[in-house]
């Protein structure tokens, strides 16, 4: 096999009103896993270009199990950890900015402003 498996599908939806397939888990030293690119809660969209969109969760099955020894996957990566709900970025949704690209940068202008206005004052 290729060492992960799958969720969902429009008869065992994952995630309400979400028809998608989805990583579960994947096997540690199977074939996903030595490959090291595939991450659980990872949406697949398609196999060996074969689209998985509104398809049941054993015909998807089935297009894993029939796709060969080379198989080229087109995936949604994650946005945050399982510990929570999974979000994932759809075509033309806005992800936003992640907390730490506003703070770092605010944090050294701040640090700057402390710096000049120290130096500015020992000159005084």
């Amino acid at each position: 096999g290729l060492g992960f498996n799958i969720v969902g599908g429009t008869d065992q939806q994952y995630i309400s009103n979400d028809n998608s397939i989805y990583v579960s888990r994947i096997k540690k030293d199977g074939a996903a896993y030595l490959d090291g690119r595939l991450q659980e809660g990872d949406k697949i969209l398609a196999v060996n270009g074969k689209d998985l969109k509104d398809l049941r969760h054993k015909d998807a099955v089935e297009l894993f199990r029939n796709a060969g020894y080379e198989v080229s996957l087109k995936v949604q990566r994650r946005l945050q950890p399982q510990n929570g709900p999974v979000s994932h970025q759809g075509d033309g949704e806005s992800g936003g900015l992640p907390l730490a690209a506003i703070l770092v940068p605010g944090l050294a202008l701040a640090v700057t402003a402390v710096w000049i206005l120290l130096r500015y004052r020992q000159q005084i």
